[in-house]
Parts: C-alpha cells; sequence; structure tokens
C-alpha cells in the first residue's frame, strides 16, 4: 500500500510541476512591450487556455485516481480470496487427518 502511495505522489508531484510549468508560460509579462498591446480577445483566449489546462488537470487527477483505487479494489479481493482458499485447504487437511 506504501508503494502505491509513494508512486501516486511522486506522479502528482511530477504532473503540478509540469502544468505549473504550462501555466507559468501563459502569463501576461508587463515588462515586455508587446504584451501591453494585446487585444482583450487576446487576453480572454489565455484566460480560456488556462481554464482548458486546468480543466484537463483535474480530469488527470480524477482518472489517476478511480485507477488507483479500482487497483486497490482488486488486491483487496485477491487477498480475501487468498485467505478463503486457505481456510478451505486446512479444512480439508483436518478432514482427511480425522478419516485415517
Amino acid at each position: 500500500m506504501t508503494e502505491i502511495s509513494s508512486r501516486s505522489l511522486r506522479f502528482l508531484l511530477f504532473f503540478a510541476s509540469v502544468s505549473l510549468h504550462f501555466i507559468s508560460g501563459f502569463c501576461v509579462d508587463s515588462r515586455d512591450s508587446k504584451s501591453s498591446s494585446k487585444t482583450k480577445s487576446d487576453m480572454a483566449s489565455n484566460t480560456g487556455a488556462k481554464v482548458v489546462l486546468i480543466l484537463l488537470g483535474l480530469v488527470a487527477v480524477g482518472l489517476f485516481s478511480f485507477f488507483l483505487f479500482k487497483l486497490w479494489q482488486k488486491k483487496k479481493g485477491d487477498e480475501q480470496y487468498a485467505r478463503l482458499l486457505k481456510l478451505f485447504e486446512e479444512d480439508n487437511e483436518l478432514e482427511l487427518g480425522l478419516r485415517d
């Protein structure tokens, strides 16, 4: 379980750093003479791009969380199935021992 959480934490940190690099590339620098001549439509498209990136990031984190949850469920189910098989194996050994 610790291995899965450390992997997910590393992936989340990596994804956050990459997304911050993309978002910082869309920032308007007030010292740049070209950015002061931008129109409102350019700024609106810039804001729209930021919103799209944030939504994509949230969707990616949600899908990753869903994947980890399903992986955890499968692991727990396999462990329970193994315990059930072990329980019946022990019962069969006891029955065989009593019959002899």
